[in-house]
């Protein structure tokens, strides 16, 4: 567990007690802080009883409280709590924040934080991946993972790997990061931003909260048009757009031929992005290059779940959006593409350079009908309405060579508890197929 001695004796609430919320109770009350924590569900209040002072934080007199902690789904734009927070004079933050205040009393380490829309999960698993296989004591939190301050300090020479929302930081005010990340900037969470731009800056501060360093510094992707605005503001910028990694030394690099789980040019900017990052902690191409290989992917991200009849079967249920979802059409020829879900955007955004590769779509969700509309003058659409029906209707069209994808360029809250829920049912289902085709 991950604690400050400044937290001892101060008071703090916490707002939301799932899984990080836990740990970040946990947390303090080692550290011997006061808390005052809540949620909305009696079950998760009970586990903290006779620990903690159960009360809704919207509703206590905060006056001499340290802070507010609340979880990255609490929606700061429309939640009472900050201003609640704010009549005295209490800062909102998160577990993020707590950690970079602990930071001083842990063994001498570096941290890694990155950010971006889409890609920041591979680039923070395959970073990880890098560090862990060349002998880096590494640990991997933030948005992935377990919960950062759940986890034991690491020795001196650790390297903590952050993956960060723009929830997240929102919620920190002194992260400093040896090395700040951002991949890319595209609409997206705009119920939380005013604008566009606005999300953007939230992006961008990760930038802000870093001390400039000699020989280290922002490693962003400006293959995408925001985060090369944003680098053109930024001082001691590495630039690893697609471009960059072309021109390695593919001796040392073997290109992505030799990444089995990082095809395709979204891959190809997750890679660069985690090599550049390896390279200013140190690292040598022979370390980097073995992390490359060695990689296993993430579950629900281009996951190549099972083949049947010479089909192959993917699941990118974590493709939220369109521009999370056109790197899967890129990959891939002949795509029976299942598609739909909550939008989080009208049309096809992105996806739509990538049509071609589409032999035919199966649409779900309640955005289903507005995908079959968009989709009906490129390619055959099935209005399917749910994934069992999508899935079977396009085994029942795929031929050998050709491959059915899950991206549904959608969030997944209309029929799914979350992405991976909607991803583990494709994959019962395909294998389900696999599994009526081998039965008599």
């Amino acid at each position: 567990m991950i604690l400050s001695p400044a937290w001892k004796g101060r008071k703090y609430a916490v707002l939301g007690l799932a899984r990080t919320g836990r740990a970040t109770v946990e947390a303090l009350l080692a550290a011997g802080a006061e808390v005052t924590a809540w949620d909305s569900r009696e079950d998760a209040r009970e586990a903290f009883a006779g620990r903690v002072t159960l009360a809704d934080p919207v509703e206590t007199d905060l006056t001499g409280f340290e802070a507010v902690l609340v979880t990255p789904g609490v929606p700061l734009n429309t939640h009472p709590i900050k201003p609640h927070a704010d009549k005295f004079g209490v800062p909102v933050i998160g577990d993020i924040e707590l950690f970079a205040q602990a930071r001083e009393h842990l063994p001498p380490h570096k941290v890694v934080g990155i950010t971006g829309t889409n890609g920041k999960s591979t680039t923070t698993a395959l970073t990880h991946h890098i560090l862990k296989t060349a002998g880096v004591p590494t640990t991997m939190g933030g948005n992935i993972g377990l919960p950062i301050l759940g986890q034991e300090p690491l020795p001196e020479g650790g390297v903590y790997v952050l993956e960060l929302s723009s929830y997240q930081i929102d919620l920190t005010y002194s992260l400093d990061c040896d090395v700040a990340v951002l991949l890319n900037v595209t609409p997206d969470h705009l119920d939380r931003y005013e604008s566009f731009e606005a999300y953007a800056a939230a992006k961008a501060r990760l930038f802000e909260m870093n001390t400039i360093r000699e020989d280290w510094g922002r490693v962003i992707v400006v293959d995408d048009p925001m985060a090369a605005t944003i680098a053109s503001r930024t001082d001691c910028v590495f630039d690893v757009g697609s471009k960059w990694l072309a021109n390695q030394d593919p001796s040392h690099l073997s290109l992505q031929l030799h990444w089995p789980t990082l095809q395709g040019p979204h891959n190809a900017q997750n890679a660069a992005a985690a090599i550049q990052t390896c390279r200013s902690l140190g690292l040598d191409w022979t370390d980097i290059n073995r992390g490359l290989r060695t990689f296993p992917g993430l579950p629900h991200r281009m996951e190549r779940v099972g083949e049947r009849a010479g089909v192959l079967y993917v699941n990118d249920s974590k493709a939220t959006n369109t521009a999370a979802a056109a790197p899967a059409l890129a990959a891939f020829e002949k795509i029976h593409w299942i598609v739909g879900g909550q939008a989080k955007e009208p049309g096809l955004g992105e996806t739509e350079q990538h049509i071609g590769h589409v032999t035919a779509a199966y649409t779900i969700g309640e955005a289903g009908d507005a995908f079959a509309d968009a989709l009906a003058p490129h390619c055959p659409v099935s209005r399917c309405g749910t994934l069992d029906i999508a899935v079977h209707t396009a085994a029942l069209a795929a031929k050998p060579g050709e491959t059915v994808l899950l991206s549904p360029a959608c969030a997944s809250f209309d029929q799914f508890r979350d992405f991976e829920d909607r991803g583990d049912r494709f994959r019962a289902l395909v294998h389900a197929l696999a599994d009526s085709e081998a039965t008599p």
